[in-house]
């Protein structure tokens, strides 16, 4: 069925509302302007690594202080204007200044004071909590389930004892696993606490072991290193989006640098022009009344159009760009489940046999949809045995190659014999997550649990994988970069690393605030390739674009 869409749009005008004056990109066009200074502590005296945010409106952009302490906001990233300024660097709070003007012809300057924070606890990653609590990696690893919906912070800064704990861990399972702790939803079919949380009364007695329910931890607080070197040389941009409830899961730009965006707990596809920085929210139609919204996957096709994963609405929408209609394709009747969802879409060439792909967790499988005829097929490559396709990806002949999140396996179902066919990672239990095919036929990943980027040439059907610095990174996904780079992001830690492919060296960008990475995206439609990563519990579109000498 076809439906026509209505939309809500923020306007450039109501962006200035906000405070907005110029866009970076107008800035481009205007008069030069730019900031410039140096980070000093009583402490440390020059600071290298610190990321210098300055924000007007609801675009922020930051920098990173070099080995002198120094730093230098770009004149095509401000325009005039005052900004509000703000810093990030674990143990150290901004003494001042707190504000900076920039006005035509004049670039300002800005040097930074920092003094030590007196909470140091508000200020760690996800990762660096899992770094400091006592506890083996199983135990550590439960923590690490719980960035879905919301930081470890909570948990550790809480007062629960173990039976409150597990109180709320068997409510928590009554929650779809789009929630999060700004919108909970409440799931059609409540989860097995079992294959919830395994061994829900340990975890729960860990928890209240490592918090604060029988006073102050008595464990120190540990911290990564701040960045240096190439990771100081980057600049980065974050576009707030309208409503703090939107989950941005997936962010992609088109050939036209359009960003668009899903909402992992709403029913709307996300538009964004940084130029004009309108944003607006397409409504997606519901296929499922009483169930919960949103979608995860965002895939474009061939023809330019964009498909989205919609979760509990089990199913997929395209968006013809063009007409801005919706067309939507659902499991059918005889085939879905109380509990079937629709995390991610195959849609990348269906125009070869006028078949798109669909995963559901509900019957460990996926199916294969005729565009047209509505014909469905059902495929189980894991009916005898445990596991689930998660990242499905259809390649140039419309063979299906999925990641087995649940266990080490990457996954091919061949589209003329329906074949399946399962290969297993090096690292066992590395849980690959999320990737992508490059133009080489090459399926690169994150390795969620194995803190690794892996690579599976299709061809020679032999795998690659390099170790990403820091344990409990959690790669979430993988995508290559047309210079000859694989960026990666991870859910705990609040970096970005940039792989070289031919010498395996990583380099960590600092991202300027919490950030739950999910899906990472590679624009190589411009040079040199720019990083773009939704902030899931943060409503903002983040723009990383390397500085290249």
């Amino acid at each position: 069925m076809r439906s026509r869409i209505s939309s809500l749009t923020m306007t450039a005008a109501f962006a200035l509302a906000l405070g907005q004056v110029t866009s970076p990109a107008n800035a481009q066009s205007s008069s030069p302007a730019s900031v410039t200074g140096k980070v000093t502590s009583a402490e440390e005296g020059a600071m290298e690594g610190v990321v210098v945010r300055v924000k007007k409106g609801i675009v922020t952009v930051s920098v990173v202080s070099n080995a002198g302490g120094e730093f230098r906001f770009p004149s095509a990233k401000l325009g005039t204007g005052t900004y509000e300024v703000s810093i990030k660097a674990a143990g150290y709070d901004l003494d001042g200044p707190k504000s900076v003007t920039v006005a035509d012809n004049a670039p300002a300057n800005l040097d930074v004071k920092l003094v030590k924070t007196k909470n140091l606890a508000a200020q760690l990653s996800n990762q660096e909590w899992i770094m400091s609590v006592p506890g083996d990696d199983s135990q550590k690893r439960a923590l690490t389930g719980c960035t879905n919906c919301h930081t470890v912070e909570r948990i550790l800064m809480s007062t629960h004892n173990a039976d409150q704990f597990l109180e709320t861990i068997k409510r928590m399972a009554q929650y779809s696993n789009n929630s999060f702790h700004a919108k909970p939803q409440i799931r059609a079919e409540v989860r097995d606490i079992n294959r919830f949380v395994p061994n829900a009364d340990k975890v729960a007695a860990y928890f209240a072991s490592i918090n604060r329910s029988t006073g102050e931890p008595k464990y120190e607080l540990k911290t990564l290193p701040r960045v240096s070197g190439e990771g100081t040389k980057v600049v980065i941009t974050e576009y707030d989006l309208p409503e703090a409830t939107i989950q941005p899961h997936d962010v992609i730009t088109d050939k036209d640098g359009i960003v668009w965006h899903s909402d992992f707990s709403g029913q709307i596809l996300g538009r964004l022009d940084t130029k004009t920085l309108e944003h607006t929210s397409f409504k997606v139609p519901m296929q499922r009344e009483g169930w919960p919204t949103g979608a995860l996957d965002l895939e474009s096709d061939p023809q330019g159009n964009l498909w989205l994963g919609l979760m509990f609405q089990a199913g997929t929408a395209k968006f013809d760009v063009k007409t801005q209609q919706f067309q939507m394709f659902q499991i059918p009747p005889n085939m879905i489940k109380p509990d079937s969802q629709t995390a991610l879409i195959g849609p990348q060439n269906w125009t070869v046999d006028n078949r798109i792909w669909i995963q559901d967790p509900a019957r460990r499988g996926v199916y294969r949809i005729n565009v047209s005829t509505g014909n469905t097929e059902l495929f189980e490559p894991f009916a005898n045995g445990p596991g689930a396709p998660y990242q499905i990806l259809a390649d140039k002949g419309n063979n299906l190659w999925f990641l087995n999140f649940g266990g080490a396996h990457i996954g091919k179902i061949n589209a003329q014999t329906g074949q399946m066919s399962l290969f297993q990672t090096p690292t066992r239990g590395s849980r690959p997550r999320r990737g992508r095919l490059d133009e080489e036929g090459r399926l690169w990943f994150g390795e969620f649990y194995g803190d690794r980027i892996g690579m599976f040439d299709t061809a020679t059907e032999k795998f690659q994988e390099w170790e990403v610095p820091g344990r409990f990174f959690s790669p979430y996904d993988a995508a290559t970069a047309k210079d000859g780079y694989v960026w990666t992001g991870g859910m705990n830690a609040d970096r970005i690393l940039r792989m070289n492919i031919t010498t395996g060296k990583f380099i960590e960008y600092p991202l300027p605030h919490a950030t739950n990475i999910r899906r990472v995206f590679v624009d190589n439609n411009v040079t040199p390739p720019v990083f773009w990563v939704g902030n899931n519990h943060g409503a903002a579109a983040v723009k990383v674009e390397p500085i290249v000498d």
